[in-house]
């Protein structure tokens, strides 16, 4: 009689290296303008092994977009676990989007950024970055909501608003000057004193 072992599958270390490396580059320096074998050359693996876990390199712009987009779902997944009362949750959420401004996404929005290259409204990389605006949104809405703000899908409209000039700004203008206001202008949006 012989026993099976579940294992639990982990990721290819290449395919790790793979969107790693163009995450980074992505973020830095452009989708278009970053090519397959640039990322081939910068992860250290052959040009069969990209292909053999993104098929295209839309497959692995969609793929980075995933993990920018499971990177914010995990923060905000974070503050909703920790079980604070409504005013709380959205101080929390509020501080995440300053803390990613400052600290993570100091080049601009991702999402903004690609789809700036990917004009296209049907292309798979815009329908994701869709998805990713409107579960942000609707997160929004209802940490709102669960406050008792009036309006909740208003206020998630200017919040998300907001989130987007933050990223710009700080881009434009510097993390540090765009965090005071955006912290204070989102606080204000939010109903928190």
């Amino acid at each position: 009689m012989s026993s099976t072992l579940l294992v639990e599958k982990r990721p290819s270390e290449a395919r790790e290296r793979l969107l790693s490396t163009a995450s980074e580059l992505f973020y830095r320096e452009g989708i278009h303008s970053v090519g397959v074998d640039r990322v081939v050359l910068t992860a250290a693996v052959t040009r069969g092994t990209f292909y053999r876990h993104f098929p295209s390199k839309e497959d692995l712009v969609e793929a980075y977009l995933a993990r920018e987009d499971s990177t914010i779902r995990q923060m905000f997944s974070e503050a909703f676990a920790l079980e604070t009362g409504p005013d709380e949750l959205l101080e929390l959420l509020i501080q995440g989007v300053a803390d990613d401004v400052t600290f993570t996404h100091t080049r601009g929005c991702p999402f903004i950024n690609a789809s700036a290259e990917y004009p296209d409204p049907s292309s798979p990389v815009r329908v994701a970055i869709r998805s990713h605006r409107a579960w942000f949104r609707s997160t929004l809405a209802m940490a709102l909501e669960a406050a008792g703000r009036p309006d909740p899908e208003k206020g998630a409209s200017a919040l998300v608003l907001l989130r987007d000039a933050a990223l710009v700004g700080g881009y434009l203008d510097g993390p540090d000057e765009m965090r005071d206001t955006f912290v204070a202008t989102a606080r204000a949006v939010a109903g928190l004193s």
